[in-house]
């Protein structure tokens, strides 16, 4: 890369500052399109190579669930939510751009209620909605393109293999992982509304991370680990429940009391 390409590589990055929804500056290289087609293209072949669960009842609760979330969203993020529960032991459920949320059974053992279930899900459509995917790609590629024009820079220099490498380490702990967490927080906040908006208990949330705790052999030190430690996660949700619980009564007094079995 030379010096004019690395300029113009600079330019683009800058070009593509947005913010969440949270109001945290973000830096977004992908269009919505081409999101919707990679979550689409990686949704598809996990349900080629994962067992999904045919059971009626847990495939009709957990859709209770979720569609009872993602009818809270705003009029620019509605679309048809496709729900598949996948037979796999892990704790664990995810969504995609494009419309897609998948949920393992192992979870459905952790969240042992409709409120922490939905805690669960509504984090994981929020990483959705804040755009979290597309903000970790463009955070690599902005992460690679920053060391080569550094290498650039440092070109013909005794120093730079050490320099280089230093810098690589520094990318992964001083940028990538504490983004990492803070697109957990994040989520965990955008979920905690989303709940709290569909007349699901908010105070679920802090059990679900309770539960979780009990349940996590060996995390390593949050510095770390791309997500929150439990505690951290925990304390943050509390900080927050006074709103969500306004929100909550409000959604009580509208008629919206989620009864999924």
């Amino acid at each position: 890369m030379n010096r004019y390409v690395a300029i113009v590589v600079l330019v683009a990055l800058i070009g593509a500052c947005a913010t969440s929804p949270t109001g945290r500056s973000q830096l977004l290289l992908m269009s919505a399109v081409e999101m919707n087609q990679m979550g689409a293209t990686a949704f598809a072949d996990m349900k080629d190579e994962t067992s999904i669960e045919t059971q009626g009842v847990t495939n009709r609760y957990v859709s209770c669930v979720a569609n009872a979330i993602t009818a809270e969203l705003d009029a620019k993020d509605q679309q048809a939510w496709e729900v598949v529960v996948f037979k796999d032991d892990s704790a664990n459920a995810f969504a995609l751009p494009g419309g897609k949320i998948g949920v393992h059974t192992g979870l459905l053992k952790v969240a042992v209620t409709q409120d922490q279930l939905a805690s669960v899900i509504g984090h994981e459509v929020g990483h959705v909605l804040a755009q979290h995917g597309n903000e970790r790609m463009s955070l690599q590629f902005a992460s690679q393109s920053g060391q080569q024009l550094i290498g650039v820079l440092l070109e013909g220099t005794e120093q730079k293999p050490l320099l280089m490498a230093a810098m690589g380490m520094g990318a992964e702990y001083g940028v990538q992982l504490p983004f990492s967490r803070a697109h957990e927080s994040e989520a965990d906040l955008i979920g905690l509304q989303l709940m709290a908006k569909a007349g699901f208990e908010p105070q679920a949330s802090v059990e679900l991370w309770q539960n979780m705790a009990k349940n996590s052999n060996g995390a390593p030190p949050e510095f770390l680990s791309t997500h929150p430690a439990n505690q951290t996660r925990i304390g943050n949700l509390q900080d927050n429940m006074t709103d969500a619980m306004m929100v909550y009564q409000q959604a009580r007094q509208q008629g919206k009391r989620p009864q999924c079995q």
